[in-house]
């Protein structure tokens, strides 16, 4: 690994602003929560971390790094190869969570024809996955230009505001290019920056097999194409991952008793695009923390959140045709209605109430030992602390961000918002990560869903 390199300058950045676009207030919110990582060279333990990210990246790809994951690693860079493809007009793709049974009845209404058309259980719950699903794709697409090259997508410039966002912290563009010898735009390097790890890694190793739609694929076609392109595309955030803990919390909140094997569904959709050689641990931790963080503002309704149209984005990115609503107005209610819809289409096919058939399970989700195992492999990635101050401090999830609890809540509404951020304070992980710097944002970033889906489940069947 090299640090070599100059990348974008903040003075260059600033001659074009007089140019500059506005983003949203979501986007902004999270270009704040991640902008930690455009520091992280100008601090030892910022350094250390980034060479962490390289290592454990590369460990994990070509397998060096064995992690427990939930099928042996042929396997699994076979999962990894399916999961290129992202199924967000029904998230189809993310229903092994569900289990064997549960994920055959909502695939006997919900599933793919080709890679453009898709058939989906209700509106409702088609409405609530594509908004939320354009919410934070939204803010990952904003974050990978912006990270990149200080741009909205790749030429367009910020805002001052946007630009302040460096400055105030110290950062710069172009982290992951500058460190490891790809700053954007040389020969081999995302021309835009922060080059993805089959541009930096010393070595990718290939996978090949049949995609999603068993087509004969490798993870060659779908980093540097023709089937997915991603040369010129940043790395940081992971868009899969976005959507992958997007989806996977939306489907967990819909079907609450398979909450814990949907969110360790999301821990290997994102781990996967680690195997792919398409994404840095760093990515997928991102992508993590942004998921959860926009959801939990949309199950509050936050005014900045709903109400708001967002059809032309997903127009514009989805991988599919999407059927994005005008607008919606209370998300909370949304959900309540897609859940209602969706244990309707459930139980009709599987043929009993959904928490008998969510027990009927034998895939590669009913081992709770390895489930919690696995997961916890992915809570940190054991990347170097960023900042020391916070890694053995316990942080109130309901002072820093009482909008968490809505995560659960959503779920198991037996609880109150009170016990629910009690909940994820008290099964928060490590503390200090590149991302966790004292922020609401931030905190999201250590927030354990397996295990306080766990607990909130327990104490919920305890309450009468």
């Amino acid at each position: 690994m090299s640090r070599a390199g100059c990348g974008i300058s903040l003075v260059a950045l600033v001659m074009t602003v007089a140019a500059a676009h506005a983003q949203s207030a979501t986007n902004m919110a999270a270009l704040k929560g991640l902008a930690p990582v455009s520091a992280l060279s100008s601090s030892p333990d910022g350094r250390a971390a980034l060479a962490s990210n390289y290592t454990v990246t590369g460990g994990i790809q070509t397998g060096v790094i064995r992690q427990p994951t939930l099928l042996p690693f042929a396997e699994q860079q076979q999962q990894a190869l399916r999961d290129a493809f992202i199924t967000d007009g029904n998230l189809t793709q993310l229903t092994d969570g569900l289990g064997t049974t549960l994920q055959a009845a909502y695939q006997a209404r919900a599933h793919y024809l080709d890679r453009e058309r898709f058939t989906s259980i209700s509106k409702a719950v088609a409405d609530v996955m594509a908004y939320a699903n354009s919410t934070s794709g939204s803010d990952s697409n904003v974050g990978k230009y912006f990270f990149a090259n200080g741009t909205i997508d790749g030429r367009k410039p910020v805002s001052d505001q946007a630009l302040a966002i460096f400055t105030d912290i110290h950062g710069a563009p172009d982290p992951f290019g500058v460190a490891y010898g790809r700053p954007g735009g040389m020969p081999g390097a995302d021309k835009y920056g922060n080059s993805r790890p089959f541009q930096t890694e010393p070595t990718i190793l290939p996978i090949v097999g049949p995609d999603y739609f068993n087509v004969p694929a490798g993870n060659e076609v779908y980093n540097r194409g023709p089937i997915m392109n991603l040369i010129d595309s940043p790395s940081f955030p992971s868009g899969h991952t976005t959507y992958g803990y997007m989806g996977s919390l939306v489907l967990a909140v819909l079907a609450p008793e398979r909450y814990q094997e949907m969110v360790v569904r999301a821990a290997e959709y994102g781990n996967d695009r680690i195997i792919m050689g398409a994404h840095y641990a760093m990515d997928v931790l991102g992508g993590r923390t942004l998921a959860a963080y926009d959801l939990a503002h949309l199950l509050a309704n936050d005014p900045a959140y709903v109400n708001r149209p967002l059809k032309d984005f997903a127009r514009a990115t989805a991988m599919s045709n999407p059927q994005v609503p005008e607008t919606i107005a209370d998300f909370r209610a949304a959900v309540a209605a897609a859940q209602a819809d969706l244990t309707k289409a459930l139980e009709a096919a599987c043929g009993d109430a959904v928490a008998v058939c969510a027990r009927q399970d034998v895939g590669r989700f009913n081992a709770s030992a390895m489930n919690e195992a696995f997961y916890a492999a992915t809570q940190t990635y054991g990347l170097a602390t960023v900042h020391p101050e916070i890694a053995d401090k316990v942080e109130d999830v309901g002072a820093l961000a009482p909008e968490a609890g809505n995560l659960l809540t959503a779920a198991f509404p037996k609880l109150s918002l009170e016990e629910a951020n009690r909940i994820l304070t008290e099964t928060e992980g490590p503390g200090g990560g590149f991302l966790d710097d004292g922020s609401a944002f931030g905190v999201y970033s250590r927030l354990n869903l397996y295990a306080a889906a766990g607990r909130a489940a327990a104490i919920s069947r305890a309450k009468p």
